[in-house]
């Protein structure tokens, strides 16, 4: 079976082959076989489980590219009497780690009925409806993955530095002023790393 195994960025590629149509769920994947809405079948092989966003292009092996679209699902539309609002309803939804979409005007979420009473107890409003949902990517979404590995660090600087000034200012009418300043400053110094 035909494989892609490299995902290119929206925006970086032209002319798609065709396109695979996924819901955000979906659309975080490793490997998976797919057949495009053009009955192109092909095997998502990926080195590492990806978030594909919208726009995104697989690339086949054979040189062709799979565009990605995000499949419309059930949403709530968050909206608020004006941007200040809008921001503050955006913090509490934020402070519950939901997935959420960010435009102008508002916030796009998944469907939650705890949620739609919490924003409505917020003074927003809430209204349900179908449309494709690409979160933002965050700390842990876009092309990033996730990993794991332990590092330890020790760091320690030495260095001992001693600063001596000393000048004199003569004003011609009968005074002159010197100044001296010294300074000694003492760090430890070397660093290691371990893993």
């Amino acid at each position: 079976m035909l494989k892609a195994s490299t995902v290119l960025l929206a925006g970086s590629y032209a002319d798609p082959v065709d396109a695979v149509t996924l819901d955000h769920d979906g659309r975080h994947r490793r490997r998976i076989a797919l057949t495009g809405n053009g009955g192109l079948s092909f095997l998502l092989d990926l080195p590492e489980a990806v978030a594909l966003r919208h726009g995104d292009g697989l690339l086949l092996e054979d040189g062709r590219v799979v565009a990605v679209e995000a499949a419309p699902e059930p949403l709530t539309q968050v909206t608020a009497a004006d941007p200040h609002h809008l921001l503050r309803l955006a913090w509490h939804l934020g402070n519950r780690h939901l997935p959420a979409m960010i435009e102008d005007g508002r916030i796009l979420i998944r469907r939650d009925h705890v949620i739609s009473d919490m924003v409505r107890g917020l003074g927003g409003e809430v209204t349900d409806i179908e449309a494709p949902f690409d979160p933002e990517g965050g700390a842990y979404g876009g092309h990033s993955h996730a990993h794991s590995h332990s590092e330890t660090h020790s760091h320690a600087h030495s260095h001992s530095e001693t600063h001596s000034h000393t000048h004199s200012h003569s004003h011609g009418h009968g005074h002159s002023h010197s100044h001296s300043h010294s300074h000694a400053h003492a760090h430890g110094a070397g660093e290691g790393h371990e893993h």
